[in-house]
Parts: C-alpha cells; structure tokens; sequence
C-alpha cells in the first residue's frame, strides 16, 4: 500500500483500468485497449508494486474492464479497494445517465461483473443536466445505506457543480482530470475541496501522454498511442508552445536524474490537496514513473521551478 491520505481514506495511487478492454468509454473503441491477458498482466505488476486500489467504470471497455478486475480477483485470490462509476452507455444507443432507478442497476450489474459485495467509492462519471441532483445523491445514499458503497462521489464537474452537489448530498470525492498540463481546477474547485472536505482524485496526471516525452515536435504520434487513438481532448496541446514547455521540463528532470513522467508523477503527489493519483499504464514497464516520483520527491523550490517551466500552459482533458 503507497500510503494514504487524510479525510476520504484512499491510496496515493490508484491503477486505472480504462485501457482494459477498451479506451476509456467511447463505444468506438470497445473490444480494443489491452486484452485480458495483458490487463492480468499489468494488476500483476501494480499489485507486487503495493498498488492497491483500481478504479474503472461500468462503460469502460462497454463492461470489460470490470469484468477482468473481477476474474483477476478471483484467479489470484486477492481483493484491491475499488472505485467504480457510473453515467456512460454501454454500448452505442443505450442508455445513460445519473436517473435513480439507472444507478441502481448498473451498481448491481459493476458488482457482478467484479464479483463483489461492495466497492469503496461510486462516481457520477459526469454530471447529468437533465437529473435533480438531489435525486441522483439520493441513490447514491441508498446504495451507501445498503452496504453496496463505502462512499460515494462525481467525476468531471466543475467547482459550481461540486458545490451544488454539496448542497444536495454529501460527496466525499471528486475525480478529474490534472496534470502540470491541465490545471483548471486550481482557481475553484481545489480550494472548495480543501475547505469542504472533499478528497481531490487526479485522472490524466500524465496528460494522455504528453507528459511522458512520447509526443516530439515535428514527429508522427507513436502507433497505439492516445493522439492517434482519442486526441480530440488533447488537441489544445499541439502548440509550440507545449513544447517549449516539455523542452524545459525535460531539461529539469535531466538536472535531478529523473523521467519526465517521474518529475509529473512527483509535482503532483507533493501536492497535499492531490489525495490521489489515477494512473493509467498501457503495460508493467511503465509503472516505473510511480516508483521513481516516491524515490525522489520534489521540492518546494523545485515545484517553483516546475510551474515557471509550464506557465500559461492550461487545458482542460476528458477522459
């Protein structure tokens, strides 16, 4: 276990499992991402590496995501913490959204497929115009009631959302994405979270990519990757001045002998509000940012320095 944070109690990282399956939950991509045998694969490596909290979705995958967690589960006799969401179709034509009479069925349906009881944390994975929030925190605090959740939280809303939903229910967590690339959550929503209580989850922390040198000026996107597969919630980042910013950052991690990804990695766990860290690994090799951030810590004056490199470079990404 990499250690926990205080309020919401929940690892530092968490392995995300949108690539089992699928990518993410665009249902276009469904049967695509990792194969069971490569998702056995990477928990293998996350659960020897003390990563012990997963995080997927009904939709990710259409389904497959969880169901491997499950089989995983089972084959290896083991039983990580686990958050799950809710809100995207199942596959293309079907239904969506944060209705309560929905929620209550696709909770039933994530716990079959991961073969559990329970799941310590349920998201909203986005927020539903068209639900009363009241209703759709009024499932959740039945699920919570039944025993089915530990806790529950949103996903991709923004600060008025989350204080909305604040007023509405008692959220214990909101999960979005932020890396030293997106970081639209700093003027609102972080200082709400600190002030109300709210576990901050960081989904993207690596920026589809970006944050891991992969992407060079001038070069086509590496096959398999996330710019050839989903760029559009990327597609802000093609500048030239992301780059100049990824030239600087790199220059940074050479001084103090890390990765790039090592140096994003560590920017974040020494953010105190940051209670947790979704990474998304396409294999085992690259959990080794995890290990290398931990290793090295950064700095107060090496966060300064950090964000000097990334200044006015702010987007916001979707999962």
């Amino acid at each position: 276990m990499l250690g926990e944070s205080p309020g919401l109690a929940v690892s530092r990282i968490a392995l995300g499992c949108g690539n089992f399956g699928g990518v993410g939950s665009a249902p276009e991509f469904f049967g695509r991402g990792l194969t069971e045998d490569e998702a056995f694969a990477l928990m293998d490596a996350a659960w020897e590496a003390g990563i012990d909290w997963f995080d997927t979705a009904d939709a990710y995958g259409g389904g497959r995501s969880e169901r491997a967690i499950g089989r995983w589960m089972a084959a290896r006799g083991v039983r990580p913490r686990l958050t799950t969401k809710t809100y995207n179709p199942m596959e293309a034509g079907a239904d969506h959204g944060l209705e309560p009479d929905r929620i209550a069925r696709q909770l039933r349906s994530s716990l079959d497929r991961l073969g559990v009881s329970h799941v310590e944390l349920y998201l909203a994975h986005e927020y539903d115009p068209d639900v009363p929030l009241a209703d759709t925190l009024g499932a959740f605090g039945a699920a919570l009631a039944g025993g089915l959740i530990g806790a529950y939280g949103v996903s991709n809303f923004d600060a008025s959302q989350l204080a909305a939903a604040l007023e509405a229910g008692a959220p214990r967590a909101v999960q979005n994405s932020y890396s030293l690339l997106a970081r639209q959550d700093e003027p609102g929503l972080l200082p709400l979270c600190a002030s109300r209580g709210v576990a901050y989850l960081a989904f993207g922390p690596l920026a589809g990519g970006w944050l891991t040198g992969k992407y060079r000026r001038g070069a086509p996107y590496p096959p398999g990757s996330r710019m050839t597969q989903r760029p559009e919630p990327y597609a802000e980042l093609v500048t030239g001045a992301t780059f100049d910013a990824l030239d600087r950052l790199q220059a940074i991690a050479t001084a103090r002998g890390t990765s790039l990804p090592g140096l994003a990695l560590g920017w974040l766990l020494a953010d105190e509000r940051v209670s947790q860290i979704v990474i998304g690994p396409g294999r085992p090799g690259h959990l080794s940012p995890v290990a290398e951030a931990l290793r090295h810590p950064v700095t107060g004056d090496e966060r300064a320095e950090i964000d000097a490199a990334v200044a006015g470079r702010s987007v916001r990404a979707e999962p």
